[in-house]
Order: C-alpha cells, then sequence, then structure tokens
C-alpha cells in the first residue's frame, strides 16, 4: 500500500462543487435486496439539474474528499490482464462509460459478488480534469500539463423510494499520485474495514500491497 498526497486530494476535490465540477459522466444500477438489478441508468452528468446534480455530487465527492490514509487507502491493484477485472474497469474509463454492455457486466458482476441482503446503488462518475503546470512559486499556471482522466465508483445504501445516501465503499481509479494519472493504484473508499471486504476481493485489493 502506497500513501495518498493529501495535496494531491486536495488539487482534485477543489474542482468538487456544482459551478466547477469537472464530472462528465454518471451511470449506475439499482440491486435488490435478492441481489438483481432493478434498473439502471447512465447520462451526461452536465445535464442533471438542482437538487438531482447536487445529491450525485455528493455521493461522488465522499469517496476523494475521505481522510486520506484511513478511510481513503491506496492499493496497488493487480495489473490490466486479459479477463481481469481492472481491464474492465480500465475499458469502462476508455470508453468514458458509454459501452452499455460493459456498464451492465461491471453492474452484474458486483451483485453477484457483494450480496447484502438489502437494496443498494450503484454510482459510477467519469471525469476528466486539466492538470495546470504549477510554478517554481508553486502557483498553478493557465497551460495545462495532462489530462486526468478517472471514474469514481461508490456503492450507496438506499431509502425505500430508492435514492440513495452517502456511500458505504467505492473507489478512485486510477489514483493521482505526484498530480498525475496512475494506473497501477486505486484509492479504495469504506466506512467500514470488515463491511467492505466482499468488495475488495472482488476487486482483488485485499492482499494488495
Amino acid at each position: 500500500m502506497g500513501q495518498i498526497n493529501r495535496d494531491d486530494m486536495l488539487e482534485l476535490t477543489r474542482r468538487f462543487t456544482s459551478a466547477r465540477s469537472n464530472l462528465v459522466r454518471i451511470a449506475g444500477a439499482y440491486i435488490d435486496e435478492e441481489g438483481y438489478i432493478d434498473g439502471t441508468f447512465n447520462t451526461s452528468f452536465l445535464s442533471l439539474k438542482g437538487a438531482e446534480k447536487n445529491r450525485c455530487l455528493d455521493i461522488a465527492k465522499a469517496i476523494p474528499f475521505a481522510k486520506p490514509n484511513e478511510k481513503l487507502i491506496q492499493y496497488k491493484i493487480p495489473g490490466l490482464g486479459p479477463g481481469s477485472i481492472w481491464q474492465m474497469i480500465y475499458a469502462i474509463r476508455e470508453c468514458e462509460l458509454k459501452n452499455d454492455a460493459l456498464m451492465l457486466n461491471l453492474y452484474e458482476l458486483i451483485a453477484e459478488k457483494y450480496p447484502k441482503g438489502r437494496p443498494y446503488a450503484i454510482y459510477v462518475y467519469y471525469g476528466a480534469y486539466d492538470v495546470p503546470i504549477k510554478g517554481s512559486d508553486k502557483s498553478y499556471q493557465d497551460e495545462s500539463e495532462e489530462v486526468y482522466k478517472y471514474l469514481i465508483m461508490a456503492i450507496s445504501p438506499v431509502d425505500e423510494k430508492q435514492v440513495p445516501h452517502s456511500p458505504e465503499a467505492g473507489f478512485l481509479y486510477p489514483a493521482f499520485t505526484n498530480r498525475s494519472t496512475d494506473i497501477n493504484h486505486a484509492n479504495f473508499y469504506s466506512q467500514d474495514y470488515e463491511e467492505a471486504r466482499e468488495l475488495m476481493k472482488f476487486l482483488n485489493l485485499e492482499d494488495a500491497k
């Protein structure tokens, strides 16, 4: 496990406001208490309005805003080999959530491997952040150094109206390390480590170093 630099996270999270969010797209599924998919959606994040936009933004923010190296922990992924879960996640990032077959496959796998005995929602976000050049005086320049393209996945309990609340687990991928894209690491979030162990096993992170 590596250490998450708090300044890197602060740079990323300060863009998570309704007015200047760099989230581009959101997709998700609702899983019933028996582990079956009970509806999906896939839309532009920019098309969301008002309270719905703020609710979805709050769920996304909970992952990178979590206390680094305590609730949000960096893990080395086991690789992007053929047939691996991380190959799928990488492909989902590359298509910017626009491949419905890939998204459905992900939801089905999570529903199978993350049984809860209660309904929950899976929200997946795609974002793109133009990383500005940082001057020698640590001030940001107008020019962009690279585009950090990332996914946030959040698993949230839902109420009787299928409205998701604060996530119980999720991840940020790729990690944002030294102000740059780090495809070899993911930042995993959990409210309760024991509760999230099944999801970590599914992502092959439980024994990652």
